[in-house]
């Protein structure tokens, strides 16, 4: 092990919601005490219903991980607020956010350590994640996410999803890590939290990954893809590409809740930082509403409540 992993305070957080995650525990519960690098502490907050007792019975067996039981879902962004400001207060200094529909290689932890502590301009580091067949148990090349790029329009995507892994991303530059495995720098989240939250909890879940991203950036912070760091992830709701067809396309496969969730959160990362973008961006953020806008006119008409309903949302006045 590296020496300059000695003495490093890590917190590892995740969330469980019930039936939908208890499948995945025993496989990404391993895969987590298997690591090379274990000095680590470990939180979740189970949203489980009180009446469902399957995470329960299993995150009992592990006297390591603190749990925070909910009882009812919070969504993503509160839950790991509540665990990062734990892990805070506890002397954390990096966090590392991660899904339980995953597993790990033996070092992945490591590798995204050994890449976070080599600049302190690095507020977070993204492994490599791949598609993980959960029904064959089988690891894929097939690439889920290699982090989180900024494209015109203030419009987020994850890199190379639906790709298979070639190297050809291994220097690419990136916005963030994705929400589903990303490690953070605890001082650099402290120094752009708002309210008290790290994450935006006007966002329930999708997109507050992007949303803290960008505030990372705008704040003078970089992030890094950990080549060498390899995760597996049972994605139920991932693109298949970025151009407008696949996009469309990919839709089909998604729940009319996460596409709700989805299109408000990112008319809400417009409204928040409207201000900041320039003459050509705002442009492509009009262009990019009004095709959006259109498309739900024709094909999807619930989602027209939500533009409609960014208009009485208030968000930070910081931006």
């Amino acid at each position: 092990m590296p020496k300059n992993l000695n003495n490093v305070k890590l917190t590892i957080g995740f969330i469980t919601y019930g039936k939908s995650t208890s499948r995945y525990l025993p496989y990404f519960l391993d895969s987590l005490f298997k690591q090379g690098y274990l000095d680590f502490n470990i939180l979740a907050v189970d949203c489980t219903d009180d009446d469902d007792k399957s995470n329960a019975e299993i995150l009992k067996k592990y006297s390591q991980i603190n749990i925070i039981k909910e009882g009812e879902n919070l969504g993503f962004a509160k839950s790991y607020n509540l665990m990062i400001s734990e892990a805070a207060r506890n002397g954390a200094e990096y966090f590392l956010v991660i899904n339980p529909d995953m597993i790990l290689d033996k070092r992945a932890i490591e590798k995204m350590l050994d890449e976070i502590i080599a600049d302190d301009k690095f507020a977070s580091v993204a492994p490599k994640i791949y598609k993980w067949n959960f029904k064959e148990n089988e690891k894929t090349n097939v690439i889920d996410s290699f982090g989180i790029k900024l494209k015109s329009g203030l419009r987020f995507f994850d890199i190379g999803q639906g790709q298979f892994d070639k190297g050809q991303f291994d220097k690419l530059k990136i916005l963030g890590p994705s929400g589903a495995a990303a490690m953070y720098r605890v001082k650099a989240l402290e120094k752009v939290k708002f309210n008290n939250q790290y994450f935006d909890e006007l966002m329930f879940m999708y997109k507050e990954d992007c949303d803290l991203a960008y505030r990372l950036f705008l704040a003078g912070y970089k992030s890094k893809l950990a080549s060498d760091s390899k995760i597996y992830h049972d994605r139920t709701a991932g693109a298949i590409g970025e151009n407008k067809l696949l996009i469309a396309l990919n839709r089909k496969n998604k729940s009319k809740q996460i596409k709700k969730w989805s299109l408000l959160h990112h008319l809400i990362i417009i409204k928040k930082f409207w201000k900041l973008q320039n003459f050509v961006n705002k442009i492509a953020i009009i262009w990019y509403i009004l095709l959006m806008f259109i498309f739900s006119l024709i094909f999807e008409q619930y989602l027209l409540k939500e533009f409609f309903k960014v208009f009485k949302i208030k968000v930070d006045k910081k931006y």
